[in-house]
């Protein structure tokens, strides 16, 4: 006993000083930086950068201040911000079990834990697989022409004899419309109005500190979601009764077609939860990405006037030999070539997301220093985008770039994110931004009221005044 009692007190002080050694080995092999005060961080930091649009200025000024990886906190969590075409690689093609795709604790708590970006390995695979099945462009093909009687039906609600409109919030109206016809099939009615209110709510604590206090931006955004989710529950519980009554198509709608995918015992493959969040993310994606390029889109075309007449001279051709009421087809959008080299440049040099975040699954070295297991990894969008080693004078604003795609580095050009994880709404986003362009130049012509060209970030790029335009219409033939 007193030979056990004496290793002990012999042994044990000798492996906790290595263990403390270690810890304190490690420690300083942390990048650079500071955490700041404990769960708060730079996030107020970063936030109010984002509203008056100096959050690329203030990621530049970190990196001038720490070099290519730094550590920072950042709602609610320790964070290490990595940047540059090979830190992007290393995010997007990370092994599963390295790298989470995890998103800040605000946005899984408002979207859910069974969001495509919380999943990996086989889940990760198996839902991205189903949502697929929806958005891959050979299923969109035949939602073309929903998407432009959608338009043509917005057109004349909220634009015909108005001399002058607000943009961004009526492309956003237009992008909610198209996310609940076509992800829910649901229809215009007191449902959907109820719906795009507490979606808006929701939205607005996505980039929050996750405090759930009363009067917080969080907590309104939470109650939101909870009431969304249970809308979107009730209309998943509704298509799939209908599925079992009527057999409705697998392809009518996204709800429809996740309840369609079977496993190899003939069940539902894709959980109630997963259908839920999921619908969910795509709502998000869907509704702001999508009108903020449009806005954008037209806020460039009134100010530059080379870049308006070479999009309209492009859907002009394309209408010319169809009929007034005739729908745009998938051939129609292929020949929009240059319209959507102008909507790609906008997303580089505006980008609606200006990053994102990924979750350390264990400790791994990156750039000679250690980023700890549990840790955020933030990466920023225009870190390549703007620079001049991958695009030549890269504020200027040249749609050419994009004749060759093949030639721009990989890793560099991310709106849509990169490698397998890359953003599975990518062929939708591109369908509702060329349709709604092509009836925009086709009846419309626009100046801007305000001499204001800033916008701010919240999280989402919004100009100022949200664009208010003064409308001349052109006659349709």
């Amino acid at each position: 006993m007193t030979l056990i009692v004496t290793l002990f007190f012999t042994i044990f002080p000798i492996l906790f000083f290595l263990f403390l050694r270690k810890r304190e080995r490690s420690l300083t092999r942390l990048p650079p930086g500071s955490l700041g005060i404990p769960f708060i961080g730079q996030s107020f930091s970063l936030l109010r950068a984002m509203k008056v649009n100096k959050a690329e200025k203030w990621l530049d000024q970190r990196v001038e201040k720490y070099g290519p990886i730094s550590k920072l906190s950042l709602f609610g969590s320790p964070t290490v911000f990595i940047n540059g075409p090979v830190a992007n690689k290393f995010i997007f093609t990370a092994d599963s079990t390295m790298i989470s795709n995890q998103q800040t604790a605000s946005l899984r708590m408002i979207l859910g834990d069974r969001i495509l970006h919380e999943l990996s390995g086989d889940d990760h695979k198996r839902v991205r697989s189903a949502l697929m099945l929806f958005l891959k462009p050979e299923s969109l093909k035949q939602y073309i022409g929903k998407m432009d009687n959608e338009f043509r039906n917005h057109l004349q609600m909220h634009w015909e004899g108005k001399d002058q409109v607000t943009v961004l919030p009526l492309m956003k109206m237009l992008t909610f419309n198209i996310i609940c016809s076509l992800l829910f099939g649901l229809e215009r009615g007191l449902e959907k109005e109820k719906l795009v209110n507490l979606f808006q709510e929701m939205i607005n604590g996505m980039w929050s500190i996750p405090v759930n206090l009363p009067f917080t931006r969080y907590n309104r955004s939470l109650r939101a979601s909870t009431q969304v989710k249970n809308l979107v529950r009730k209309l998943v519980c509704q298509k799939r009764l209908e599925l079992a009554l009527n057999g409705a198509p697998s392809n009518q709608d996204l709800i429809t077609s996740l309840l369609s995918v079977r496993d190899e015992n003939n069940k539902e493959a894709i959980s109630e939860n997963e259908i839920v969040h999921n619908v969910m993310l795509i709502m998000v994606a869907g509704y702001d990405t999508s009108s903020i390029v449009i806005t954008f889109i037209m806020r460039l075309m009134a100010s530059n006037n080379t870049v308006y007449k070479a999009i309209l001279q492009e859907q002009e051709a394309v209408r010319m030999n169809k009929s007034l009421e005739e729908v745009l087809s998938w051939d129609d959008l292929a020949k929009m070539k240059h319209t959507w080299r102008v909507a790609l440049e906008i997303m580089r040099t505006i980008p609606p997301i200006i990053g994102g975040f990924r979750k350390a699954l264990k400790d791994m070295e990156y750039g000679g220093y250690l980023i700890p297991k549990g840790w955020q990894i933030f990466w920023a969008t225009h870190r390549t985008h703007m620079d001049n080693n991958i695009f030549e004078e890269p504020t200027k604003f040249e749609p050419s770039r994009f004749e060759n795609q093949s030639s721009i580095p990989p890793y560099c050009y991310i709106p849509f994110g990169g490698g397998a994880r890359i953003c599975p709404g990518y062929e939708f986003a591109r369908i509702e931004i060329l349709v709604a362009i092509h009836y925009l130049v086709t009846r419309y012509a626009w100046e801007l009221c305000s001499t204001d060209n800033s916008y701010r970030r919240d999280p989402m790029p919004m100009p100022a005044q949200g664009l208010p335009v003064k409308l001349i219409p052109k006659k349709v033939l």
